[in-house]
């Protein structure tokens, strides 16, 4: 079958024409629905992600319940339609930016934390060399609830105290960016970033049906695990907070790239978490980062909200 997404002109077998499709090898890893024939002539869909395309046959693994999901294997012959569709949501999907932006503290073992009404003041130390505005950032995903003068003014003093540059998180189309920008506070500009998430059996399950065959080692704790594949040239990091898995500097050296390293390398630090009770996985990406993007979503993520960084 071609590598391509050009469409495959069918032939007619009784009433029903199989093989008008745009599948091909490059749907492994992907979400698709497949309409094929069943042994007594009727047609069938399957939804789910696709795990493996031979010669004569191609393996999805279902969604739905327990007792429907699994791998199924169909023959190319038998294939009457079929198509990629978007990522499946992770249920935690419905819980409020503010909920998910509170479990990054855990990539931190020093995080200081202050109440400001409905805000999070937050300062941590250096991390990998410098200063993360994740941890250094005021999280102001909705209104204070004690007037924003006051809160801009609490901001303020809260980093000066500390000697840093006063820094606020927004959620990027909510209105708190509009009501700050009067007070001084306005994009850096940069460093807008979605805040991804995938259910972690799904996207484990995506990634280990691509990935390559690499050298890892990993180096663990109860709470962290960083992974090192192929010598040295693609690195990542990953940190449990409660069922979640926080994933971070995932890092491919730029002659070792497009070899598969970085799928390699979320496969090693999912297959962690997954053996710890992690259920989601989340991670920042900024949003110029077209690539990791596809990446990402590739493998079942998809973007809950996206983060952008206000100074004042």
């Amino acid at each position: 079958m071609p590598e391509t997404s050009e469409p495959h002109h069918g032939e007619t077998r009784g009433a029903t024409t199989v093989g008008s499709h745009t599948l091909g090898p490059h749907v492994v890893g992907l979400r698709v629905v497949v309409r094929h024939l069943l042994p007594d002539g009727r047609a069938s869909d399957v939804l789910g992600t696709c795990t493996a395309w031979g010669a004569h046959s191609l393996t999805i693994d279902r969604d739905g319940p327990p007792d429907r999901a699994g791998p199924v294997e169909i023959a190319l012959a038998d294939v009457v339609t079929g198509k990629p569709v978007p990522p499946r949501a992770s249920v935690r999907a419905r819980v409020s930016a503010r909920d998910v932006e509170q479990h990054v503290g855990a990539l931190w073992t020093s995080l200081e934390t202050e109440p400001l009404g409905d805000w999070l003041l937050r300062a941590s130390p250096p991390h990998g060399g410098r200063l993360r505005r994740r941890g250094n950032s005021a999280l102001a995903v909705d209104e204070p609830g004690i007037g924003l003068v006051d809160a801009a003014y609490a901001v303020r003093e809260f980093y000066a105290a500390r000697e840093q540059t006063p820094y606020v998180q927004v959620q990027l189309g909510q209105e708190v960016e509009r009501l700050l920008a009067p007070l001084g506070f306005v994009s850096t500009g940069d460093g807008d970033a979605h805040a991804q998430l995938a259910p972690v059996s799904r996207a484990l399950r995506s990634l280990r049906a691509v990935a390559p065959d690499a050298p890892a080692q990993v180096e663990e704790s109860d709470t962290d695990a960083t992974a090192t594949l192929d010598g040295g040239t693609a690195t990542g990091r990953a940190v449990l907070s409660g069922d979640w898995l926080l994933v971070e500097g995932l890092l491919v050296d730029p002659a070792h790239r497009r070899r598969g390293l970085a799928t390699a390398v979320l496969a090693e630090l999912l297959d962690w978490g997954a053996s710890r009770g992690a259920t989601t996985a989340m991670l920042h990406v900024e949003t110029v980062n077209t690539g990791a993007i596809a990446l990402y979503e590739r493998h079942g993520f998809v973007t809950h909200h996206t983060n952008r960084y206000l100074v004042g």
